[in-house]
């Protein structure tokens, strides 16, 4: 792999530059990219992880907001012309504008500040995209992954899940990064169901079904729905309302979004 450029990172950029190639080797394989398939990168930094994709897949576009970095991912992967540098903030892109040809493939070492609502955006475009691997603070892979009855089971969890299959691959310790942050990360893959095995009728109303469920989490769901749903809403929906929020998995909330669309809610 060629050396890289230096550049001090930015702290409102959230940048953290992964330096350790045996993660990034070890990262590379969970992608398994191919020939052929389009891979896009999210903050490709100087360059280190797409160089280990762009190697086998020949051409790749990537997303960088930080202006003076492109001049040195250009000059690091001067040997890859294929490779389409898209400056820009990765929440506003147009992921789907990349699918003309298929469905693409989403990588990138996000930046904690930003890595919830990214991944929002990115579900909601969800139909164009075939996987997602990501570099995330490893409390955030945690909630992401969280099944019902965990802790960290919430918001994020349910509407992931919705969406994809959630699977933690492995830990990444502060060492492995210049600077080093101050908490662990953690590799996530996410893999869009091709046909959801729940379906909400209303998206939106679904996330403000699973906004109020969990607005409390120490309340019971009779508490959080007071007004909304009353005993006979739970007795249709054959949901005990004394549980708490985090005993429901993703098909009950869609269940219960449904039901309310029904009540015109």
């Amino acid at each position: 792999m060629s050396k890289p450029q230096a550049h001090k990172a930015r702290k409102r950029f959230g940048q953290n530059f992964l330096h350790d190639y045996g993660v990034i080797r070890r990262i590379v394989a969970c992608i398994a990219p191919k020939e052929g398939q389009r891979l896009v990168e999210i903050g490709p930094g100087k360059g280190a992880l797409t160089e280990g994709i762009i190697s086998v897949t020949k051409e790749m576009d990537v997303v960088e907001l930080d202006r003076d970095l492109i001049p040195i991912l250009k000059v690091n992967l001067f040997r890859f012309p294929d490779l389409r540098v898209h400056e820009a903030d990765a929440m506003k892109f147009d992921f789907s504008s990349l699918a003309a040809d298929g469905p693409i493939r989403v990588v990138g070492n996000l930046p904690y500040n930003i890595s919830t609502p990214l991944i929002f955006h990115l579900l909601s475009q969800a139909n164009v995209i075939e996987d997602m691997h990501f570099m995330l603070q490893k409390e955030v892979v945690d909630r992401l992954a969280a099944r019902p009855g965990d802790s960290l089971y919430g918001r994020l969890s349910v509407m992931t899940q919705y969406y994809c299959q959630v699977e933690a691959l492995f830990i990444v310790g502060p060492e492995s990064f210049d600077p080093p942050p101050k908490v662990d990360s953690a590799i996530v893959r996410m893999t869009p169901y091709k046909d959801l095995p729940h379906f909400a009728n209303n998206i939106e109303l679904l996330e403000t079904t699973v906004r109020t469920g969990f607005q409390q989490r120490r309340k019971t769901l009779r508490n959080n729905f007071k007004g909304v749903l009353d005993d006979q809403d739970f007795d249709t929906l054959n949901i005990d309302p004394t549980l708490r929020p985090e005993r429901l998995d993703v098909g009950d909330y869609v269940r219960i979004c449904n039901h309310l669309e029904q009540k015109g809610l």
